[in-house]
């Protein structure tokens, strides 16, 4: 994507303005926000590679929630919520006018997106639900979780780096740096501190039977995060879910199989398999990413710069890619990517 998404606004009932993305092609798919930063997430290598991949097939929505990113700062620190959060959302999707929609519950939202697709059942088409719980304080108990958590007001750059490391798992250069920074600049350490409070008393367990939307409940945590325990009890109450523990240990998304974590949240939510495309299929993971910032246009430069790897590497990973699908050059080479997306 060569350039990044234009920030909207929207506003919320109780009168909080909102900055939002939307982006891509296809079915809507909204991602849920805990603490963001969407403009500097962009800088996030992983997270530009998902959001580049996921736009090819999906029309994608970001926001910051209140208090949070490019969101108003000056909030009711009493009124962090679910019901607040659900006001966050509802504004949203009428500013950018969907009417129904697939939701990415991440984290500190999956409470959310559980509660919205109780209550609002015609809105929801599917739910991908990662990383958090329906009674938020079982994704906060850990001892780890509670260790971080308590830098929140003791040093909030610490706070930072030690989420974007520990907690997170994003421990690759330049990786690290932004999203470290993402989180820095996502909120104050008053904000966090009330958002995560909020989040310890909000239960949504007593709505998980009147979720009708298709629910894919993803888990990549080692018991030091959140027990798939607590996964499967999810997938187990909604009506219709299913859990797919996925491979790995670093508690994320699109970090340690961008390609393979985009095909299965693309392919749940669009409900159809995606072609491989000529020659593509038998990739690595990173020869994908860097077929696909090639595509986008980006140099050997650049494109080491967003996966943070070294120029020689990207130059090894194209006389791999150009090897393996039979390219003549770039240009050959990113007209795969044209075919494989019908374009």
């Amino acid at each position: 994507m060569d350039r990044l998404p234009d920030v909207r606004f929207a506003r919320t009932e109780d009168g909080v303005t909102l900055a939002y993305q939307v982006f891509g092609q296809g079915p809507p798919l909204v991602w849920m926000p805990s603490l963001s930063n969407i403009v500097a997430q962009w800088r996030v290598p992983a997270l530009r590679a998902a959001y580049t991949e996921l736009a090819r097939h999906l029309t994608v929505v970001l926001y910051d929630g209140r208090g949070t990113g490019g969101s108003d700062r000056r909030i009711d620190l009493g009124d962090l919520g679910l019901e607040a959060h659900l006001r966050d959302l509802r504004a949203v999707l009428g500013a950018a006018g969907l009417t129904r929609v697939s939701l990415l519950g991440y984290y500190h939202a999956m409470a959310t997106a559980l509660a919205f697709a109780a209550r609002r059942p015609a809105a929801v088409e599917r739910l991908v639900l990662f990383g958090g719980a329906p009674r938020m304080r079982e994704a906060m108990t850990p001892a780890q979780t509670q260790a971080l958590l308590s830098l929140v007001d003791q040093d909030w750059n610490l706070f930072a780096d030690a989420a974007a490391t520990a907690w997170l798992g994003w421990d690759a250069a330049p990786s690290h740096r932004f999203i470290a920074e993402a989180f820095r600049t996502a909120s104050s350490a008053p904000v966090a501190k009330a958002w995560f409070e909020a989040a310890r008393r909000i239960d949504v367990t007593p709505e998980l039977p009147h979720v009708r939307a298709p629910a894919l409940v993803l888990h990549r945590q080692s018991e030091a995060q959140i027990p798939v325990e607590v996964a499967r009890r999810l997938a187990d109450d909604l009506p219709d879910a299913r859990l797919v523990e996925l491979p790995g240990s670093t508690p994320t998304l699109f970090i340690e199989d961008t390609a393979a974590d985009v095909r299965l949240v693309t392919e749940f939510v669009t409900g159809r398999p995606l072609a491989a495309g000529p020659g593509r299929a038998g990739l690595t993971p990173r020869e994908q990413q860097v077929l696909t910032l090639l595509a986008a246009g980006d140099s050997n430069k650049e494109i080491a710069r967003r996966l943070g790897i070294a120029v020689h590497t990207v130059e090894r990973h194209l006389a791999a890619i150009y090897r393996k699908t039979g390219a003549r050059g770039r240009v050959d080479a990113a007209r795969l990517t044209e075919i494989r997306h019908g374009h």
